[in-house]
């Protein structure tokens, strides 16, 4: 994954994760006010109803015998607006509201979950590469790093930025103490680096894996160099055969995933060659036949 699509996912991610995540938080908000609303509603409903039956009852309950002729009069001469007020009044129509919040806070709340889900898988995946290089790179310098004043000096020169001198102190060093690979690694990274020499950094490469390395310092340096094949020498060819090599020779290393990975973005229909030297089922294996022949030998 190039740098400007993780860089557009991280921010469609955050976005969604924050934005909706504000979103359902506003909507659960808005569905208590609304509930809110519509218990007092039920509220008031009930007691416009209680106040209703409460005058009605009044009313049924008035003398009809001795005061008929003045309560007829009295009902008569009422005005318009008091004659209203017997008339049940209406209750306030309940609030729907509350159920259309939660359905929004509920889909607000999974596209909250995607985005985090998201951003979560991008960050766990940034980490564990991360982690492999800071792992590549304690697997490229052993513990323990020369205080060899010779390796010092170089290294000095380095920083100095007297890089041919570097170079000759530090194959000095190498040539009186050949096992120590991780020096041949810091000259072919200065080549390609400092002095951008992409084809003297390749045959560095080269060179360090021929020697009889740990398969996972062998399998990144292979890495390295198949990096340099398809980029900077623009050499395809020799990177896909490198990167297969990997795959095939280094198989258990945390460098041969990296490989079947970069095969995998060249070539869909790439196959593991674990996948294809594993028996298929059903098929049965032909057990070699015993042979007679003295050790070394073997038959036409």
């Amino acid at each position: 994954m190039n740098r400007p699509v993780k860089i557009i996912l991280y921010i469609v991610f955050i976005t969604m994760a924050v934005g909706f995540g504000i979103a359902a938080k506003n909507q659960v908000h808005l569905a208590a006010a609304s509930e809110k609303q519509r218990q007092k509603n039920l509220d008031e409903a009930v007691a416009i109803e209680s106040e209703t039956n409460a005058r009605a009852i009044e009313i049924t309950n008035a003398p009809s015998s001795e005061n008929t002729n003045t309560a007829a009069a009295e009902s008569t001469n009422l005005p318009a607006a008091e004659a209203t007020n017997i008339v049940p009044r209406k209750a306030a129509p309940p609030v729907s509201g509350p159920q259309r919040s939660y359905s929004k806070m509920i889909s607000y709340t999974l596209l909250c979950a995607v985005g985090f889900v998201g951003f979560a898988f991008l960050l766990a995946r940034d980490v564990s590469l991360l982690l492999a290089h800071k792992a590549e790179q304690a697997l490229f310098s052993d513990d323990g790093a020369p205080v060899d004043p010779e390796y010092e000096q170089a290294e000095e020169l380095w920083k100095d930025g007297k890089y041919l001198e570097t170079l000759n102190g530090m194959r000095e060093y190498l040539n009186k103490h050949p096992r120590e690979q991780y020096v041949a690694l810091r000259i072919a990274e200065i080549y390609e680096q400092n002095l951008s020499n992409p084809l003297a950094a390749a045959l560095e490469y080269e060179e360090v894996l021929k020697k009889n390395l740990p398969a996972e310092r062998w399998g990144w340096a292979a890495i390295h160099l198949a990096n340099i094949y398809s980029g900077k020498l623009n050499q395809p060819e020799k990177a896909v055969a490198l990167l297969h090599r990997i795959d095939a020779e280094y198989g258990k290393t945390s460098a041969a995933n990296k490989a079947r990975e970069r095969l995998a973005q060249i070539d869909p229909n790439f196959v593991p060659a674990a996948a294809v030297a594993a028996p298929v089922a059903g098929d049965t294996a032909v057990s070699p036949q015993p042979s007679n022949l003295p050790p070394g030998f073997r038959p036409k």
